[in-house]
């Protein structure tokens, strides 16, 4: 036991050598966050009782309105950009701080929920003195809670004079209006005038930030096949059916491609008969299966989740060669569509952590660390992650985003607003 703690008292030593004392700025930066909490949590129970289903355009509107109010305070220009009627999505909140100040950032959050309206609503509440619950308290309204209350501190102390931040708060991340080029095409743009990347979705704790994230595609298998009576199944006359055939093809995947760290594809929809229908929009449909029919068609969907483009296009080729090698009596093709990107590990992510890494040592709250990329699902910033410098992470912590019952750690909360705000405020000082 001596020599644990022994070696214990050593690493914590170790620790103490490289932290820096923080600066007496950075000092009355961590001091107006303790002392405006009370607003902080104000502004996040009003938005979270906010009903902002992507789907809800008005609720999301609402929240919006609710931040940009914060924004316009703060002497930020903002603005809501609108998209066409044919996505059917409410748009993004937008807010520009102008300046030559270090470097120039882009920090991101969304306004939106998976909560739709016609789903049971839950609104803010406090469980204990550390958890509160609510729809999108931790996914990711507590995120863009942070951004405000970062920015904030910062602006009371003048520290935001002359800096350069776009902040950009997209209404649809949950379910991103379709084709990204078009919904996210602003969003992408003003990305590329800037340098460095935060965003804000969910944290995982104080010590794991993401420097890389999965992408995410879909794909369709169609298969068709001779018919016939049931009792010829497998001859050489009537071939396997449609069925079989697509069942091989899943099969395939997941005995060929099923290892691959980082690479998951999870077959959504699978549908046969006899008789079949599908409606490729709708993602839905309907069968009829007599079992004395060999049947004549079949699809699958499902999606596609990868670390980089590289593999990516890897496994489609891999994928593209079991669906070719077909059974008797049958034919198959597969198409795929891309959706959300990669965000793919660089050096330049890397060494963002490694700057968040002094600055969580400096604070005495520990190391920070990249996380595990195949933790986390596809975000907004994979769309601009091939353009600058990025992580992820940097919201609130908390429990089951998502579900019902979703929690944050209240406790947390205002030491991940203090980390955003140094970091914010330490990467203007850059070059300045």
């Amino acid at each position: 036991m001596k020599k644990i703690l022994l070696l214990s008292f050593v690493l914590l030593s170790v620790q103490n050598i490289f932290a820096q004392p923080l600066s007496q700025a950075e000092q009355g930066i961590i001091r107006y966050i303790q002392t405006h909490l009370p607003e902080a949590t104000r502004l996040l129970k009003e938005t979270v009782d906010i009903n902002s289903g992507t789907l809800n355009k008005e609720g999301v509107r609402q929240v919006g309105a609710q931040f940009r109010k914060q924004f316009d305070n703060m002497g930020f220009s903002t603005e809501w950009v609108n998209l066409p009627d044919s996505l059917n999505r409410a748009g993004h909140l937008v807010a520009a701080h102008k300046g030559k100040k270090g470097k120039r950032l882009f920090l991101i959050g969304h306004l939106d929920t998976v909560f739709e309206p016609d789903m049971p609503f839950s609104p803010f509440q406090m469980l204990n003195d550390s958890t509160a619950t609510g729809q999108g308290v931790n996914d990711m309204k507590g995120g863009d809670v942070i951004v405000v209350a970062a920015l904030q501190a910062l602006q009371a102390q003048g520290l935001l004079d002359d800096a350069s931040i776009i902040v950009y708060f997209t209404g649809d991340e949950e379910n991103a209006g379709k084709p990204s080029s078009v919904s996210r095409l602003d969003f992408i743009e003003r990305a590329k005038t800037c340098d460095v990347a935060l965003a804000f979705e969910s944290a995982a704790g104080l010590h794991t930030v993401a420097t890389a994230r999965r992408g995410a595609s879909d794909w369709r298998l169609t298969v068709t096949a001779k018919t016939g009576h049931s009792s010829g199944v497998f001859s050489q006359g009537a071939g396997y059916g449609a069925i079989y055939e697509a069942a091989r093809i899943v099969n395939g995947f997941r005995i060929t491609l099923g290892n691959e760290k980082y690479l998951t594809f999870n077959p959504g929809v699978f549908i046969g008969g006899s008789e079949m229908e599908f409606d490729v929009k709708r993602a839905a449909g309907k069968a009829i299966g007599k079992t004395n029919i060999i049947s004549p068609a079949t699809v699958v969907t499902g999606d596609l989740r990868f670390l980089t483009e590289k593999q990516k296009e890897n496994a489609r080729a891999r994928m593209r060669k079991i669906v070719t090698d077909s059974l008797n009596g049958t034919s198959a093709g597969i198409v795929f569509q891309d959706g959300i990107p990669a965000m793919e590990p660089t050096a330049g992510n890397e060494a963002l952590v490694k700057k968040l890494d002094r600055l969580t040592r400096d604070m005495g709250i520990g190391s920070t660390q990249a996380g595990d990329p195949g933790s986390r699902g596809a975000g907004d910033i994979s769309y601009v992650a091939h353009y600058l410098d990025c992580i992820d992470g940097l919201g609130a912590s908390g429990k089951g985003a998502h579900a019902p019952g979703e929690t944050i750690n209240m406790k947390e909360f205002p030491v991940l607003i203090q980390r955003a705000a140094l970091l914010i405020y330490r990467l203007l000082q850059e070059g300045s």
